[in-house]
């Protein structure tokens, strides 16, 4: 499964879950109505009366049912605005598929970037040019008539073009894009791994940039508190193991706590 599939297997996930809470709590709503229906409206609790006792017990199981569906129906909102986000998700990752091309590609829209604010400040803090000539060449490189009228104009520190910090900035951003771009590389060129310990099959999927544990069974409390910690290892109903990401930390993680497992 790529992380398209993957991405889109999230998304229904939710979207059932939405659902499922949103049709139960429809159903506490009409389970509230029918409880109280046969009412008159505005009828008061008779005190004193036979009838006062079940007149209130059936208002707060009534009440309660209404409360349960106003819940439920923010639970169902809350999964549906989950599953927006799951679709949506365009963050690369290191084990996806075209990562290595994904990353790429953000790499060369960063360096097209770059140097067409270097180009911009050449041009914006010419002598030669006046500021007609300016928005016209501006324009050859691609910028809008009101950006590059915007250019032409001063800053509040008396600055044309493009400030230094957004050079700089954009810089980094394109060293840490190579950076990802080269080690998503080295994953796809590395070979997966696969060991036992204490009778736990260990996969590092190299591939998917993950550190993968099968047990045979449910492994204790107390191991699956230790894999939860820090949020370090996820349980991946799909795949049926605990899953992290592949780095050093985890792996050694990992052996301590599986090293720790007793018969």
């Amino acid at each position: 499964m790529n992380r398209k599939e993957r991405q889109e297997a999230r998304a229904n996930r939710l979207r059932e879950l939405s659902v499922n809470a949103a049709k139960q709590s429809t159903e506490a709503y009409n389970q509230s109505y029918k409880m109280v229906e046969h009412i008159p409206p505005g009828q008061p609790i008779l005190v004193g009366h036979h009838s006062e006792r079940g007149h209130r017990s059936l208002l707060n199981r009534s009440w309660n049912a209404l409360g349960k569906s106003v819940k439920l129906g923010e639970k169902a909102e809350y999964f549906e605005r989950k599953a927006e986000a799951a679709e949506n998700n365009n963050s690369i990752y290191l084990g996806d598929d075209d990562a290595v091309d994904r990353l790429q590609e953000k790499v060369d829209a960063l360096e097209k970037a770059q140097g067409m604010m270097k180009a911009a400040n050449k041009i914006v803090r010419s002598k030669k040019l006046n500021d007609i000539a300016k928005v016209e060449q501006l324009q050859t490189l691609g910028f809008s008539e009101n950006k590059a009228i915007e250019l032409t104009k001063p800053d509040r520190y008396g600055e044309y073009g493009f400030p230094s910090y957004m050079l700089s900035n954009n810089n980094a951003r394109i060293r840490d894009a190579k950076l990802r771009r080269d080690r998503a590389r080295k994953l796809k060129e590395t070979e997966d791994k696969e060991y036992t310990i204490s009778g736990v099959r260990v996969v590092e999927n190299a591939k998917e940039n993950r550190l993968q544990l099968f047990f045979a069974g449910i492994p204790s409390k107390e191991i699956r508190s230790q894999l939860k910690e820090n949020n370090t290892f996820r349980w991946t109903p799909s795949i049926g193991c605990w899953q992290a990401y592949l780095n050093r930390w985890c792996i050694e993680r990992a052996k301590v706590i599986l090293n720790s497992i007793t018969e």
